[in-house]
């Protein structure tokens, strides 16, 4: 995983350039505070991947991002703040690349195939992102969690619900709807997580894409099984 999360690290960073450099209306100022901003959240990401978020302190953040702990303050109220902002950040581009890979799909099998295939695709490379977003899902299950990472979930999930609901068009109650769409998020990110463990590097995923066919199949299943009876399937 060493060569994956130094290519992380890297791709951060060019992506922080190039928000930079497609703001050209931003000050010298405002370059440095914005790329400063975004070396706190670079390293407090790789530590939540390392450590783990509730191990991680600020004092970790400002060492590994070789900053004043006054310069945290400035950028960020709270670790929580850290946390939200960067959830917030991975929710919202794996929903973007749900939504590419959906775009004009009608039938089921193809959906669930695209949905897998489109966290293959966010998450390669980005090793740290899915720590995180593991952890965030996992934090959501807690009675006293991280206040915040709430909404990105949810909106999420959201978008699941809504590529689902396209495709089966049966009106389903919302509630049913909603643990369709939390299933299929859980069964792709118990197969991500199953594939990282039974894989090292590159093999990831290359693994999950071999288990996407009975991924897929377990998905098709699931689903028409929880459909009412009432209901054609």
């Amino acid at each position: 995983m060493v060569a994956n999360e130094l290519l992380v690290g890297e791709c951060k960073v060019v992506n922080a350039v190039e928000k930079v450099e497609s703001r050209p209306r931003m000050t010298r100022q405002e370059r440095r505070v914005f790329k400063t901003r975004n070396k706190l959240l670079n390293a407090s990401s790789r530590l939540f991947a390392d450590k783990g978020i509730d191990l991680t302190t600020i004092d970790d953040i400002t060492e590994r991002a070789d900053l004043g702990k006054g310069t945290f303050y400035y950028h960020f109220n709270s670790k929580e703040e850290v946390i939200t902002e960067l959830i917030s950040s991975v929710c919202e581009g794996l929903v973007s690349s749900i939504e590419k890979k959906t775009e004009s799909v009608a039938d089921l099998s193809e959906l669930l195939d695209g949905i897998i295939v489109a966290h293959i695709e966010f998450f390669s490379n980005r090793w740290d992102d899915y720590v995180l977003y593991f952890q965030g899902r996992a934090d959501l299950k807690l009675k006293e969690g991280y206040s915040g990472i709430e909404e990105p979930f949810l909106n999420y999930l959201a978008a699941i619900e809504k590529q689902l609901d396209s495709v089966i068009k049966y009106n389903l109650p919302k509630p049913l709807l909603s643990r369709i769409a939390c299933a299929v998020a859980g069964f792709v990110s118990g197969y991500y997580s199953f594939s990282v463990i039974a894989s090292t590097g590159e093999d990831v995923d290359r693994t999950l894409h071999s288990l996407r066919g009975a991924l897929v199949a377990s998905l098709c299943r699931f689903i028409k099984e929880a459909l009412p009876s009432s209901e054609p399937k």
